[in-house]
């Protein structure tokens, strides 16, 4: 049961993984496959009974490596006197802060871009952001980007919300796994800022790695047709084109200036492909990012806000357990991440729990479209669970994840 696995899992954090083995599997009061269980693995695998005791050990090693919920922070109260007297307030980001501004979450079924990528043959989103199919074939990405291709001109309340953070003195960092740039428009400082999987903001050559501005290339995204790096262009028009070479070895002499270039007997250069500066599958992380974190954030963040992302790509997802466990966590969502023992999580949509947090902590967010409507707090099923939403509004509480 829930509560028998949550037991086997405090008593291997009392005792340590050596003592909790040999008081487990090594006496035979339990079964490795049972055992498993307690950490989310199903005990009907078609695996040898070696592979459990292999999985066993990782999911140990996982367990400890788990952040736990701190029991002093519970409420909204306590999630806005932490705001009021944090100073170095890091701040994750995800697609849930931008989709109140029509950006779709790419990886949502119930967008444009998704039924698009399954006529074209793909499975998934990660197939067309996919560097090496990028590469082979970058007329697929340009078919389909213009679905996703960022506004430029408008910030969601959740972004001013951050950006009120900044303005207080109080926003360490703000990771964002969000490629749209919008935190560019509301004013984050770029040094205050990590985008961890790239944005829009610019664009380089695949070939001769120019770099220019993101709209730069928004028009060809729009006409969906890949876009040509204008350096290569500029400079394959400044050679002297190679004369192809004949069977006997020796140049064929072109016959007249009246010639067509496209007769094959000249080796004419192909520009490079121009890419946003998004992180594809298959390239890595900016060192940025690392460096920030375990060199910069890691010592001083004294409070971490998670706002609009299921926290499930690391290496993003690993930030709540890289830092001190003392270090305060608050998650903001329409949904639960269950795999992260945050310390309050508020449900609901973003902007409205923003907008309630500043509220009550007596501070104004400057934006249009920040609600005025009175919001209800409702107690979820877990301890530090609640659901923020305007009066009739049917947002349903989430069923406790079972282990």
């Amino acid at each position: 049961t829930p509560a028998e696995a949550k037991e086997i899992r405090e008593r291997l954090r009392r005792l340590g993984p050596n003592r909790f083995v040999e008081q487990t599997i090594s006496s035979g009061t339990v079964s490795v496959r049972k055992l498993v269980t307690a950490f989310g693995v199903r005990p009907d695998l078609p695996y040898s009974t070696i592979w459990y005791y292999q999985i066993l050990g990782r999911c140990i090693q996982r367990e400890l490596r788990r952040r736990q919920k701190l029991d002093e922070y519970n409420t909204i109260d306590d999630a806005v006197s932490l705001l009021q007297k944090s100073k170095n307030i890091m701040v994750i980001t995800g697609a849930g802060i931008s989709t109140s501004l029509g950006i779709p979450d790419f990886r949502s079924r119930n967008t444009g871009f998704y039924s698009q990528l399954l006529a074209r043959g793909f499975e998934s989103p990660e197939d067309v952001f996919d560097i090496e199919n990028f590469d082979n074939d970058p007329t697929h990405f340009y078919q389909l980007a213009k679905e996703i291709l960022p506004v430029t001109d408008r910030c969601s309340p959740t972004h001013a919300f951050i950006r009120l953070l900044q303005d207080k003195q109080k926003l360490l960092t703000n990771y964002t796994q969000n490629i749209d740039n919008i935190e560019a428009f509301a004013g984050i400082e770029p040094e205050r800022l990590i985008q961890c999987h790239g944005s829009w903001a610019t664009a380089s050559c695949r070939k001769c790695q120019t770099e220019v501005p993101g709209d730069v290339i928004f028009e060809d995204v729009r006409q969906q047709r890949v876009s040509l790096c204008q350096n290569c262009l500029d400079m394959i028009e400044k050679q002297p084109r190679k004369r192809k070479r004949v069977s006997n070895g020796k140049s064929k002499a072109r016959s007249s200036h009246s010639d067509s270039e496209d007769d094959g007997r000249y080796d004419v250069p192909q520009p490079g492909v121009m890419k946003p500066n998004i992180t594809f599958f298959g390239e890595k992380l900016p060192n940025r990012f690392f460096d920030r974190l375990t060199e910069h954030d890691a010592a001083i963040v004294d409070l971490i806000i998670v706002i609009g992302t299921s926290m499930k790509v690391a290496p993003v997802s690993e930030i709540p357990n890289y830092v001190d466990e003392k270090v305060p966590q608050i998650y903001i969502s329409r949904e639960p991440a269950d795999h992260i023992n945050f310390d309050i999580t508020l449900l609901g949509y973003c902007d409205d729990v923003v907008a309630e947090l500043a509220k009550r902590a007596g501070w104004t967010i400057e934006h249009a479209k920040v609600t005025d409507v009175a919001l209800t707090a409702s107690p979820g099923p877990k301890t530090g669970q609640w659901i923020i939403a305007p009066p009739g509004t049917n947002i349903d509480p989430p069923t406790p994840a079972s282990e």
